[in-house]
């Protein structure tokens, strides 16, 4: 595989992501790409440094506070854990488990976890809950490991959890909006924040804020931590037939990304502190990793890993997601 670099790049019209059935264009996506070395190096397409929301993509920088406080080490948080406090979940039995144990460890119940609930992503996994009569519950959102994170460091530092989303609650003021700031190289004072789907503070930062933030990941000790629990359990960060847990499987752990909604995926190369950040101006998700993809394989960093084709309801495939270039 080629070596990894970055070039610099004038700035460019955004990637453009087709959606062809059969020889049809049947869809047409622009996506703003931003390109972050860890030393600051910066390239890209489209408007790099136009503010995103940045969703699930910034659960591994949100998760650094957990282990910066203290918080990991003094819960002897376990690989699992850490790898589950970055991830967008399934909802699969194995998911579950962990939250669960996390739960009982930390002396709490599902009712502590604010994030709501929703039928496991994991279609089987939801057609098991439907038909044990079971229902869903907050250990089945997609965030319950980040949350079960919070929980965590707000018995670590001796605060009520209770009310741990608001943006002015000790968990998110004084450790994960600061952890945020600090890896992302933003001021967040006086800002307004968004709600996101779990219901914490969203914050709006510049998608080239958002790669850095990701090549920060890799600069230190807390960062790598994180990175290395990603890639000893990548089937807890998302899970079965998902990109992040494809990619980095079939990697192994060279490359790590994490999905975002709306369009947002992000993702590092830990051996040469590359960060990568996009986001599809309409929100396909679809795009968004046809995106990633593409600039992860011309960065050099990946080979052969190609977006899933178009397939009709019998299976059989119909037409193919690709980036122009």
């Amino acid at each position: 595989m080629a070596a990894v670099s970055v070039m610099m790049r004038a700035m460019s019209p955004p990637l453009i992501v087709e959606v062809l059935r059969g020889s049809h264009i049947e869809s047409r996506h622009e996506v703003d790409v931003a390109v972050v070395g860890r030393d600051g190096h910066r390239s890209g397409w489209g408007v790099p440094n136009r503010g995103v929301l940045a969703r699930s993509s910034m659960k591994p920088i949100q998760a650094s506070a957990l282990v910066q406080s203290g918080a990991a080490d003094a819960f002897s948080l376990s690989t699992e854990q850490l790898a589950l406090a970055c991830a967008s979940h399934s909802g699969e039995p194995a998911h579950i488990e962990v939250v669960d144990a996390w739960l009982a460890q930390l002396g709490l119940d599902v009712s502590a976890l604010e994030c709501g609930g929703h039928y496991p992503m994991h279609g089987a996994s939801a057609d098991a809950l439907i038909v044990s009569g079971a229902g869903f519950d907050a250990r089945h959102n997609n965030c319950s490991g980040k949350h079960c994170g919070f929980l965590t460091l707000a018995r670590h530092v001796g605060v009520s959890p209770s009310g741990y989303l608001a943006p002015n609650h000790p968990v998110q003021r004084d450790h994960v909006t600061p952890a945020i700031e600090a890896l992302c190289g933003v001021s967040l004072a006086g800002a307004d924040p968004a709600i996101d789907g779990c219901g914490i503070p969203l914050w709006e930062i510049p998608l080239d804020r958002l790669a850095a933030g990701w090549a920060g990941l890799s600069a230190d000790a807390t960062g790598v931590r994180l990175l290395e629990a990603m890639t000893a359990a990548p089937m807890l960060v998302a899970g079965s037939g998902r990109l992040c847990t494809r990619v980095i499987i079939e990697t192994e752990g060279d490359v790590v990304v994490k999905s975002g909604a709306e369009g947002v995926y992000a993702g590092v190369v830990p051996g040469s502190g590359i960060g990568v950040a996009v986001k599809a101006r309409d929100g396909a998700g679809r795009a968004a990793e046809a995106a990633v993809l593409w600039t992860l394989t011309d960065l050099g960093a990946l080979e052969g890993i190609e977006p899933e084709p178009i397939r009709n309801v019998a299976g059989t495939e119909v037409g193919s997601v690709h980036v122009l270039a």
